[in-house]
C-alpha cells in the first residue's frame, strides 16, 4: 500500500509502513555506529529518510543526540545563516463548526466568547502590527462556511495589503486555515498569498478520527490530501506541522517526513515550511487528558532531526514556547518565529485582557517584539522581517533549487541586513538600535559579493534618508 508518489492519503502516508518503520527502528536503535553513520550522511545536506530518522529519534546514545544537535546548527547555517525570520499571526474569526476536541474553538464550547473581525476592525489590527515592526503576518481563522467563507478571507487579505501605516506594510501574508477545493486554493493564490499551511494534528487515522469527532475536518482523506490540491491550485510553498502531545510522538514523526517526501516525488517541491507546536492549555481544553506529551529535551531533539532530514525547510516556533526554550532550539535549527503575538481576535489593538476570552491557546513567551528581537541580538542572531522571496518569484521548484544549492544564503543575509536596518530606524529603542547597528556592521564583510556588499551599504543609506523596500 506504500507509494511515495501516490496521490491517496492512505498510500503516501501508510499506516503499515510507520508501523514496520517504527519496528525496524525500535530493534536497530542501540546501533550507535549506525546512527553516526546517519548524521555524518546528513552533514551532506541532502537529508534522510523516514526510516534513518526514524533510528535516530529511537536511539537513546547521549553522544549520537550531541552529534545530531551539532549537525542540525551547522546545517541550519549553511543553508540560512545565522538569520531568524519574523512573523505574528494575526486572528479574523474565532467561529468554527469543527468538534475537534483539543481545541477551544470547537463548536460545543459555550464559554468562549465568538468574535468576527470587521473590516474596519482588521485595519486596526494590521495597524497595530505595522507600528510594531511586523512586515510577515500568519492569518488565522476556525472554519465556519457561514461565518468565514472564502469570499470573508479574500477581503481580509486584499485590505491588508492595501494599509500603510506611516513607514508600515505587511508585505507577505501567510495563511493557515482550513482544507479547502482547488478553486478556493487558485482564489488563494492570485490574491497573493505566500506560505499555505496546514497542520495534520496527527498522521494516525483511527486517532485522527476520534480527535476530530464531528465538521468538516473529520474527514482524514480530504484534510491528508489539501496539500496536494493546494500544490494544484498553484500554491506552491506550503508549510506542514503535526501538534506533538496529541498522538504518540514516534508515529507522528515519521508520518510528518512521509508527507515531505510525498511532497518532494509527487510535486519535485517539498514543505517551504514545518512548524512544531506542543498541545497547550485553553478553554474547555485540558491537555493533561492527553497523555502523549513530549519533554523539553526529547522536543529539541525532534526539531534538531526536523533540521537534518528535511534540511531546506523553514523551521516555524510559535510563542506556544517559552523563551527559555526557544534559547534552547536556536542552536539546533529554528529559521523562523513569532514575536509578540496574540492568539485573540482583537487581539493587538484591544486591551488584552479585554480579548482573553477569546484566545485559542496559552502563550508561554509574552514578550513584544522589541523584546524578542533585543534578545536574538543577544545571543547572536540576525532578526530579519525579510520577504524578498515570496515578492521576487522564490517560490515553490524556483525557491527549492536555489535553497538545496545552498544560494538563497546569499539572498538572505543582505535581506535580513536591510529589513532589520528598516527595524531599527522605525520602531527599536535606544538599545535595541545600538545592538542593532553593531550586529550589522559585523555582517556586511561576510556578505561574498563585492557587488552586493556594496549595493547593501548604499541601501542602508537610503533607508537613513527615508527610503524603504529594498531586496535583493
Amino acid at each position: 500500500m506504500y507509494d511515495v508518489k501516490s496521490m491517496k492519503a492512505e498510500e503516501f502516508i501508510s499506516h503499515q509502513e510507520i508501523l514496520d518503520t517504527l519496528e525496524w527502528a525500535e530493534a536497530n536503535k542501540e546501533n550507535t555506529e549506525v546512527c553516526l553513520q546517519y548524521v555524518e550522511k546528513a552533514r551532506n545536506l541532502k537529508g534522510l529518510t523516514h526510516r534513518e530518522a526514524a533510528l535516530l529519534l529511537l536511539n537513546e546514545d547521549p553522544a549520537v543526540t550531541e552529534k545530531i544537535f551539532e549537525a542540525a546548527g551547522e546545517i541550519k547555517e549553511a543553508f540560512y545563516g545565522n538569520r531568524i525570520v519574523m512573523m505574528a499571526p494575526l486572528y479574523l474569526s474565532n467561529y468554527c463548526v469543527n468538534g475537534c476536541v483539543y481545541c477551544p474553538y470547537h463548536k460545543k464550547n459555550k464559554n468562549i466568547v465568538r468574535h468576527k473581525l470587521t473590516q474596519e476592525e482588521l485595519r486596526k489590527e494590521v495597524i497595530a502590527l505595522q507600528d510594531m515592526g511586523h512586515k510577515r503576518l500568519v492569518l488565522e481563522a476556525g472554519e465556519d462556511p457561514e461565518n468565514n467563507p472564502m469570499e470573508y478571507i479574500l477581503d481580509c487579505i486584499k485590505t491588508i495589503y492595501s494599509i500603510k501605516h506611516k513607514n508600515g506594510a505587511i508585505r507577505r501574508v501567510n495563511i493557515n486555515i482550513a482544507a479547502t477545493s482547488v478553486e478556493n486554493y487558485r482564489k488563494l493564490k492570485e490574491a497573493e498569498v505566500g506560505t499555505y499551511t496546514l497542520f495534520q494534528e496527527t498522521y494516525n487515522k483511527e486517532q485522527y478520527e476520534k480527535l476530530h469527532p464531528s465538521g468538516p475536518k473529520s474527514d482524514y482523506i480530504y484534510h491528508t490530501e489539501a496539500m496536494d490540491r493546494a500544490m494544484e491550485g498553484g500554491l506552491d510553498d506550503v508549510g506542514l506541522g503535526v501538534l506533538f502531545g496529541l498522538n504518540l510522538y514516534k508515529y507522528d514523526f515519521v508520518g510528518l517526513l512521509m508527507h515531505a517526501e510525498h511532497l518532494e516525488a509527487a510535486f519535485g517541491v517539498g514543505p517551504h515550511t514545518i512548524s512544531v507546536p506542543r498541545l497547550r492549555d485553553a478553554d474547555d481544553v485540558d491537555s493533561s487528558k492527553f497523555k502523549n506529551g513530549i519533554s523539553d529535551e526529547l522536543f529539541i531533539k525532534i526539531t534538531a532531526l526536523i533540521r537534518i532530514v528535511v534540511p531546506y525547510t523553514g523551521i516555524i516556533i510559535s510563542s506556544r514556547e517559552s523563551e527559555d526554550t526557544r534559547t534552547k532550539l536556536l542552536p539546533v535549527g529554528i529559521s523562523q518565529m513569532s514575536g509578540g503575538s496574540r492568539t485573540t481576535v482583537g487581539g493587538y489593538s484591544v486591551a488584552r485582557e479585554e480579548t482573553e476570552n477569546s484566545a485559542q491557546f496559552e502563550i508561554n513567551d509574552n514578550r513584544e517584539l522589541d523584546e524578542v528581537v533585543e534578545w536574538l541580538l543577544d545571543v547572536g542572531h540576525i532578526p530579519s522581517f525579510c520577504t524578498a522571496c515570496y515578492r521576487a518569484g522564490r517560490q515553490g521548484d524556483r525557491f527549492m533549487p536555489l535553497v538545496k544549492a545552498g544560494e538563497i544564503k546569499n539572498c538572505c543575509l543582505p535581506n535580513a541586513l536591510i529589513t532589520l536596518k528598516e527595524y531599527l530606524v522605525d520602531y527599536a529603542n535606544d538599545s535595541v538600535k545600538e545592538k542593532g547597528e553593531q550586529m550589522i556592521a559585523q555582517q556586511i564583510p561576510n556578505i561574498k559579493s563585492d557587488k552586493v556588499r556594496e549595493e547593501v551599504l548604499v541601501h542602508l543609506k537610503d533607508i537613513e534618508n527615508g527610503q524603504r523596500d529594498f531586496r535583493f
